[in-house]
């Protein structure tokens, strides 16, 4: 089974490519959302514990968190030594059931592959890239985003053009829609003939 890791800094499009992977049949382990499922379970209470007043009713507020964390960047380290291997247990099990069902590919979608070490836990990367302004329209119409937040943001991520040097792949959404789908059309063909 071939794991594919698939990267890319905030507003690169990484969730719509990941979507491409979805439709195209491919199983996909979203970092992200196994970190919303934590922050409603098995994570809450270390986290409360760690960020006192950041959980309301059983739920780490992102919110709250962000907040905390802007204020204390410091504890960034604290938060990942609670979460990562929470995220990478989840992500393990994702690996036993498609192998068990027979997938031949995977995907595991992780925002910051690079920056935690998880290019040694797959076979070939693909990074989500697009022109620097086009990322920063996106990131600026998020609701709530500000540019202070942004800048944070790509603070801690690695930069796009160290990514790109170190991909297998890239997926360039700034060209639009079809492009970017039919560049995961041809990721996966070739990994298969790879294979084959």
């Amino acid at each position: 089974m071939i794991k594919l890791g698939l990267t890319g800094s905030i507003g690169m499009g990484k969730s719509t490519t990941a979507q491409f992977f979805r439709e195209a049949g491919i199983p996909v382990n979203d970092a992200d959302q196994v970190v919303h499922e934590l922050y409603r379970g098995k994570a809450v209470a270390p986290i409360e514990i760690a960020f006192p007043g950041v959980a309301s009713n059983g739920v780490v507020d992102r919110q709250k968190l962000a907040d905390y964390l802007s204020r204390n960047p410091a504890k960034f380290a604290e938060l990942e030594v609670i979460v990562h291997p929470l995220v990478r247990a989840e992500e393990q099990a994702f690996l036993v059931r498609q192998k068990e069902a027979g997938a031949d590919l995977v995907v595991l979608d992780i925002p910051l592959l690079f920056e935690t070490g998880g290019q040694d836990r797959v076979d070939s990367i693909v990074v989500v890239t697009c022109d620097p302004d086009i990322q920063e329209k996106r990131v600026l119409a998020r609701p709530g985003m500000t540019r202070e937040k942004f800048d944070m943001i790509l603070s801690r991520q690695m930069s796009d053009s160290e990514k790109r040097r170190r991909a297998d792949f890239i997926v360039d959404t700034g060209l639009g829609f079809e492009p970017a789908r039919q560049a995961v059309d041809n990721i996966i063909q070739q990994l298969r003939q790879q294979k084959a």
